[in-house]
């Protein structure tokens, strides 16, 4: 049809036409179509769309206007007034909810009015005419939301018929969006054809598994699967008609299953599918770990397919791994398992079996061990062997037990039985064994008779305390217990009675407190009495021997007061007792109230007073027929009323004291409840501004104004119709506080139990901003002129209330004086007071208080021009010194400072020089060392055996120690009972303790009584252990309570706990230096002995060319030449001679050893011919023989000096035959054979012999002794006087010369590996295969739990107790004395460079900083660099140890068990106890004493014990 072109504003507009009520509605701007859903309802509504001049880039509408006044024929939209026409079409109303609405108010013309929009889509559709003043934009929003489900069930559930499940890419959508929908399985429109997935098994161990997957509803698979677990693993999938083949990771893929999460873990297996490369089906998958388990219920019990190996104590889930003859088990009922036993009751300190039943206990098998209980006593664990009887019985062998702390009378305590060590048999019924002390807090005869029939307590009477009837005297007079005739306890006792006053009336409940007050209600039924009173016992508050109530009778007006007195069974005086307090009869009277009256609601606090109020047991105060709560005291009842039931009335006021009530007229009124008429001011700022209240009735003092979320303040009441209060501040960050105003949600007031005030609705009370203030300057200081005004800067310093009459009452101090104030609402204009100087500026308001800064008022100047001038020269010139000063100290700083980087730089410079030579000179030596060692395997090592190696430990220097003698039998029994005292835990430490407090008792006493005890309990080291640990505790408690640094523990030995902890460690480290750290701490001497004797050493003063100490360096040039002697073996004399290097400017004893080195390189050094014992023969090619001699007629003597005698001396030639041969009476010098006097040659041996053998403990430098016959001094390479001057200067490190860091830096890098070689064996956790000794990670990690328990968390304080414990203490003695260790001899300047070793290894273990400069000693220089390394070593050695699993009090005590038994009868038990008891006879009466005073030891005895230990030692001796 034709449009009615008078419609239109612009006819020339096309328009296009549109079926009204076709099913789909289309219309078209410039060939563009859009689609409109189906629609089936009647009611239309037409739209015009309108161009907007702005548009997208698709020319789609932007804008649409509604234009719609009518319709013009039926079924046809006609639009008007919308400008540039585009197109018409028709939308139904019901499909509206597809768009979004949006009305906007247009302006018609004039008299047009507001027309209210439509409210729902309906009132739309009815009333059209209402939408023409209405601008409608309209938004288009698609039908479905497909996308927002993300299950293949959620989609289909949601009923939404546009959306389907897109099986392969695993997304909701609609059907036309998926790929290849049509074909089959690949669109699911339907809940049933979503794909489902079963697996086949659907769990099983953590192994490699073929698993089929039984998959329904998915599309034809061509292009591969990939089977997904989570992220473990993905590997693909093979397709076999509707099932899948999956192969499960393998078990190094699968994260570990631990016990504490259970023994399963669950997974996604996920189907993947290689085309579209998404997840499209999943499901759970359970891996298992049957091993977790470590009990035989719990493995049995679990879902799984788990079994149980009885005898090999593990679960399994192949069941091939567990043969019928390793005790397989399936079901709970076979397992090994204890069952439910009576209360299992046990005394402390009584020796008594546990008998436990139970089933299927397994038979321990060949090699296996037997059985034992362990029982945790507060939480230290007790192992007690135990024997099984059969399969279903188990006895924990005859021990006795005990707990600490008398405050616990029963102690559960865990109980578990196993088997092989740690085999747990199960305890399903969670049986635990009962430990009692009879005497734990049962102080009296009842309390003991009271206790548990079972416990077999009674009372004995002898000792007076709660015991068991073996252990009382065995007299039946003096026991007591409740079963008896007898069982009645004597000597009650009244210890309090309450109340102690009460009215005449009686009715008063009297509680009677004491001991022995019988043991049955019927004992005190009839016999008490209080002030001669009779007063009723009640059963209700009866306590058997502690607690009597009873119910007081009527008082005779003449009994005023009394004691109370009671009766236990039978009034005999021993059955008697009497209180010590007195009870009062007293007569309670009222005299007023206050206040009289109070809101109908109640709440007020109502004060009644009288006299003796307090008396009685039981008060009722009423207010008419209302009772109120109180507290009461002697003059006082405060009483808080409630609500009156009967409105507004006068009532009587009653107090009732038990059966007294007492007569007076007493009233209270209740009025009406106060009502609030309106608040002046109805603001405040967030802080706090008093505000007036009117109110219609008074309220009383003082009142708390209550604001939701706010701190209630109290109110003043000014009379009847007002009160002041302060407004709460509001609860805001003051940081970040709101600029806008704030009103609280509730607002209100507490009046009592006013309920109608706590809320106020009609109240407009709002919060302002806080006044801000800003401060002076960055300074803070305000500098002013006298009498000029101080201005403080701001905001919100006037609240801007509506009417503007708001205003804060501001205070400003200037000091302390106050002045006076103009506001604004931007600043604050102060006076300020006559004052001069500085002073604090402080600003108030509203609680706040704000220091803008400080203001200074500068006074006249009274100083004329020449003293302003002066002054200002004298600063001047004071600044300029100042300046000087510093100028001075920072050149000064900086000199030293290039002074050292020129000591660094000349030092790396010489390093840098010598690198070659000691490239050189460590060839060489590794050359020799190889020789030397080429043949020593760990067996050529010539280590001392474990007694040797001991001895040389804890008794340095003595050879023949008592210890390894045999005593007289004659003392033996006297010495066995003091055994078993040192055995007692008690008695050692109290010994040892009292020892240490001797002044007496010196050093070397405390070394030696800690190597003795080690030595007495070498066989029993679980026992040393124990003793060890609590003496290192009290030495740490002892040290942190003198208020020392933390860091000195255990640096030096001044306590035997000190010394002890070397020797445990000198027990406990045997095996490790023998198979690990012997080896490099045997090169690293070897090398140093070889590198020493590669150049010259003087005999006499023992100094070297080459050496790490600058003490033992030669500082002078020596001319010498290497010779290569032949020498002749003097055990085979018919062997290849040895070639043997020597030098030239050796003495003749000096060659002597190193030809004894050569011919017995592989022997122990105790087991060598000594060079003393020998001559040196010359043998040379003419036939002639000569010997040489250190001292002979040919010896060269200079003013009174004489030079011992070389190779050089007697021109001994290069490849020269020699030999060693028995010590000869006389000497020869000459071809002639001339002899030499004998006093001559002993002179010189006498004069430079060693004292002791060469193999000593410890090595000792020749010392220079003239001869004393001539007065002539003896010299071999340099003269000591030569030296004089240089020790205090030259010898010194403040000037070094090139040659003497050449010769030191040549030698340190020659040795450089030997040392990092010692270092790194010790400072490491992995040994070649062998593990980190036990006792180094359990003494470790004791000093961490002591750290722990004083709270010390500092972490070098921890690490420098770890370095004196074991580096410090035990390693530096190794590396200092290898002889302890080794058969060999050690010269003094060996015995000097292993010092420098040892001194670096210590600062290697320091936690503080070393700084070098040019004073620093040279071993310090020396290693400067290497240090740093060597401390990381030592931190990661320390880190590595604290990160291993703890070692548990079990496994070390059967590692010491080993270790005792391996070394059971190295020493003489009885001798070492014959030292130590030594002590005890010098120190006797402070041990006995000592002894006396210690409460555990008074209960074993062990003072007796040791007298008659002294008795029978002086019989004996």
């Amino acid at each position: 049809m034709e449009s009615d072109p008078r419609l239109f504003p612009h006819p020339q507009t096309p328009v296009n036409r549109v079926t009204v009520c076709s099913p789909t509605f289309l219309f078209t701007e410039k060939s563009k179509a859009q689609f409109f859903p189906r629609i089936f309802l009647s009611h239309l509504l037409c739209l015009c769309l309108c161009q907007s001049r702005m548009q997208y880039g698709d020319g789609l509408p932007t804008v649409m206007v509604f234009c719609f006044l009518g319709l013009s024929g039926p079924g046809v939209c006609v639009c008007r007034d919308c400008g540039l026409m585009v197109t018409t079409f028709c939308e139904v109303c019901a499909n509206l909810s597809a768009w979004q609405i949006q009305f906007r108010y247009r302006q018609q013309g004039k008299g047009t009015g507001r027309v209210a929009p439509p409210s729902s889509h309906s009132e739309l559709c009815e009333k059209p005419d209402r939408l023409s003043p209405f601008l409608l934009q309209l938004t288009r929003v698609p039908v479905e939301s497909c996308s927002q489900y993300e299950t293949c069930s959620e989609c289909l559930g949601s009923g939404d018929p546009h959306c389907g499940w897109c099986v392969l890419h695993n997304t909701c959508t609609r059907k036309e969006r998926c790929e290849r929908s049509s074909e089959p399985r690949r669109f699911a429109s339907e809940m049933k054809q979503c794909v489902r997935l079963t697996v086949h098994p659907n769990n099983i161990s953590v192994s490699q598994y073929n698993l089929v997957l039984e998959t329904y509803n998915v599309p034809e698979l061509s292009a591969g699967v990939n089977c997904t677990f989570e992220d473990l693993s993905e590997m693909d999938g093979l397709v076999v008609g509707s099932q899948i083949q999956c192969i499960s990771p393998a078990a190094k893929e699968v994260p570990q299953i631990i016990t504490e999460n259970g023994d399963h873990h669950i997974v996604q297996l996920q189907l993947k599918s290689k085309e579209t490369g998404m997840t499209f089906a999943s499901t759970s998958f359970v891996f298992y770990n049957c091993s977790v388990h470590n009990s035989c219920l719990s493995c049995v019990e679990s879902p799984y397919r788990c079994h149980w190996c009885k005898y090999r104590h593990v679960c399994t889930h192949d069941p091939s791994s567990c043969s019928f003859q390793e005790g397989r088990v399936k079901m709970p009922e076979d397992c090994p398992q204890l069952l439910q036993a009576e209360k299992i009751l046990v005394p402390v300190e009584v020796i008594k079996p546990i008998t436990l039943k139970a089933k299927n206990l397994p038979q321990p098998q060949s090699g296996q061990r037997g059985y034992e209980c362990i029982l945790n006593i507060q939480g230290s664990e007790q192992r007690v062997p135990a024997l099984r009887f059969n399969s279903s019985s188990v006895q924990c062998q005859n021990t006795s037990y005990s707990y600490e702390g008398m405050e616990i009378n029963s102690l559960p305590v865990e109980l578990t039985v196993v088997w092989n060590g740690n085999f747990n048999i199960d305890n399903p019924a969670q049986n635990k064994v009962h430990l009692y002390k009879c005497g734990a807090m049962r102080d009296s005869c009842g309390l003991c008779l009271k206790a548990d029939p079972d416990f077999e307590c009674g009372w004995c009477q002898g000792q007076n305390q709660c015991t068991l009837k073996q252990h009382c005297p065995a007299q039946d007079s003096q026991w007591l217990e409740l079963s008896s005739t007898k069982g009645k306890c004597t000597n009650p006792k009244i210890t309090d009675i309450n109340p102690v006053t009460g009215p005449r009336e009686g009715g008063t409940r009297v509680t009677i407190r004491g001991e022995n007050l019988g043991l049955e209600f019927r004992d005190i039924a009839s016999h008490v009495k209080v002030a001669g009173v009779e007063c009723k016992p009640l059963v209700e508050g009866y306590i058997p021997a502690e607690q009597i109530v009873c119910e007081m009778g009527e008082a005779k007006p003449s009994q005023h007061a009394g004691f109370v007195e009671i009766c236990v069974a039978e009034c005999k005086p021993e059955f008697m007792a009497r209180s010590s307090q007195l009870y009062y009869f007293m007569t309670l009277t009222l005299s007023d109230l206050k206040p009289k009256r109070g809101p109908v609601s109640g709440g007020t606090q109502v004060t009644i007073t009288g006299n003796n109020l307090n008396a009685g047991s039981n008060v009722i105060v009423t207010f008419g027929r209302q009772p109120c709560l109180f507290y009461r005291s002697t003059k006082h009842i405060v009483c808080n009323t409630t609500a009156s039931y009967e409105g507004f009335e006068k009532v009587k006021v009653s107090v009732r004291v038990d059966k007294a009530k007492i007569h007076q007229e007493l009233h209270y009124e209740y009025v009406e409840d106060p009502t609030i008429l309106r608040i002046e001011p109805e603001w405040s700022i967030f802080r706090t501004v008093r505000c007036r209240t009117a109110q219609r009735r008074p309220a009383r003092v003082p009142i708390p104004i209550n604001i939701l979320g706010l701190f209630p303040q109290n109110c003043e009441v000014q009379n009847s119709t007002e009160m002041t209060c302060q407004a709460p501040a509001l609860a805001v960050d003051p940081n970040h506080q709101s600029e806008l105003a704030e009103r609280p949600e509730e607002f209100g007031f507490i009046l009592d139990n006013v309920q109608s005030l706590l809320i106020l609705n009609k109240t407009n009370f709002t919060y302002y901003p806080n006044p801000i203030f800003e401060v002076f300057n960055p300074s803070g200081i305000l500098e002013l002129k006298p009498g000029s005004p101080i201005i403080l800067k701001g905001r919100n310093l006037i609240p801007p209330v509506a009417g503007g009459n708001a205003r804060l009452n501001y205070t400003v101090l200037v000091g302390e004086k106050p002045c006076a104030v103009t506001v604004s609402d931007v600043q604050l204009l102060c006076e300020s007071p006559n004052l001069t100087g500085r002073h604090k500026v402080m600003a108030r308001v509203g609680g706040m208080e704000f220091s803008p800064g400080m203001v200074y008022i500068s006074p006249d100047s009274p100083l004329s021009l020449p003293a302003i001038v002066s002054i200002a020269v004298a600063g001047g010139l004071l600044i300029i010194f100042i300046v000087a000063v510093l100028i001075a100290y920072k050149r000064k700083s900086r000199e030293s400072d290039l002074t050292l980087k020129r000591l660094q730089m000349q030092m790396d410079n010489l390093e840098s020089r010598v690198a070659l030579e000691c490239k050189e000179a460590f060839a060489e030596l590794q050359t020799d060392i190889h020789e030397l060692t080429s043949d020593l395997d760990g067996a050529g090592i010539p280590f001392l055996d474990y007694r040797t190696y001991t001895m040389r430990v804890l008794f340095p220097g003595i050879e023949d120690h008592p210890v390894l003698r045999d005593l007289e039998e004659r003392v033996e029994k006297g010495l066995k009972l003091f055994a078993q005292l040192i055995n007692n835990k008690v008695f050692l430490l109290s010994f040892i303790r009292t020892l240490e407090s001797q002044r007496s008792f010196s050093m070397r006493d405390r070394g030696n009584v800690a190597s003795l005890i080690m030595t007495v309990l070498q066989s029993k080291l679980e026992y040393a252990t124990d003793v060890l640990k609590q003496l290192l505790a009290d030495l740490i408690d002892k040290n942190l309570e003198s208020k020392n640094h933390p860091k000195l523990l255990l640096r030096r030995t001044e306590s035997v706990a000190e010394k002890m902890l070397t020797n445990w460690f000198t027990f406990l480290l045997y095996k490790f230096l023998k198979e690990c750290a012997g080896e490099p701490l045997f090169s690293l001497f070897c090398a140093i002995k070889q590198q020493m004797e590669k150049g010259p050493i003087d005999s006499i003063t023992g100094e070297a060319r080459y050496s790490l100490s600058e003490d033992k360096l030669i500082r002078q040039q020596i001319d010498y030449k290497t010779l290569v002697l032949s020498c002749v073996n003097p055990d085979n004399v018919n062997s290849p001679e040895i070639p043997v290097k020597i030098l030239n400017c050796d003495t003749i004893t000096q060659v002597k050893e190193k030809i004894l080195d050569a011919i017995f390189k592989n022997v122990p050094c105790s087991h060598r011919p000594k060079a003393a014992d020998m001559d040196l023969e010359w043998r040379q090619a003419s036939g002639a023989r000569m010997i040489l001699q250190d001292e002979d007629i040919t010896t060269k003597i200079e003013n009174d000096w004489k030079r011992l005698n070389t190779l050089a001396h007697y021109q001994v030639p290069d490849g020269s035959v020699v030999a060693l041969v028995s010590k000869q009476v006389t000497a020869y010098n000459a071809v002639n054979n001339s002899t030499v006097s004998r006093t001559s040659a002993s002179k010189y041996e006498n004069m430079i012999r060693y004292t002791g053998s060469p193999d000593s403990l410890r090595s000792r430098t020749p010392m220079i002794t003239p001869d004393l016959e001539s007065g002539v001094k003896m010299w071999h390479l340099v003269k000591n006087h030569e030296h004089g001057d240089q020790k205090e200067g030259d010898r010194g490190s403040k000037m070094v010369s090139e040659i003497y860091l050449t010769r030191l830096l040549a030698t340190k890098g020659t040795l450089q590996k030997f040392v990092d070689d010692l270092f790194e064996t010790i400072f490491s956790t992995a040994h070649r295969g062998s593990a980190l000794p036990l006792a180094i990670k359990y003494m470790f990690d004791f000093l961490d739990e002591q750290a722990d328990k004083h709270n010390i968390h500092d972490p070098h304080v921890r690490h420098t107790w770890k370095s004196n414990c074991l580096p410090l203490r035990f390693w530096v003695n190794m590396i200092k004395n290898p002889q302890f260790v080794f058969d060999i001899h050690k010269n003094s300047i060996t015995d000097a460079c292993l010092s420098v070793v040892a001194q670096t290894f210590m600062d290697s273990c320091s936690t503080s900083e070393h700084r070098l400069g040019k004073d620093s000693p040279s071993n310090k220089l020396l290693y400067a660099k290497d240090i740093p390394s060597y401390k990381n070593w030592v931190e990661r050695y320390y880190s590595d140890i604290a990160k291993m699993p703890a070692i548990s009090d079990q496994d070390m005590n059967a590692y010491l068990a080993e270790q005792s038994r391996m070394h059971m009868n190295e020493f003489n038990t009885m001798s070492a106890l014959s030292e130590i008891y030594s002590y005890v006879g010098k120190y006797s009466e402070e041990i006995l004493g000592a002894l006396d005073q210690d409460d555990q030891a008074g209960k074993q005895k062990l003072a007796y014990k040791l007298e008659q230990v002294i008795t029978l030692m002086s019989i004996d001796s």
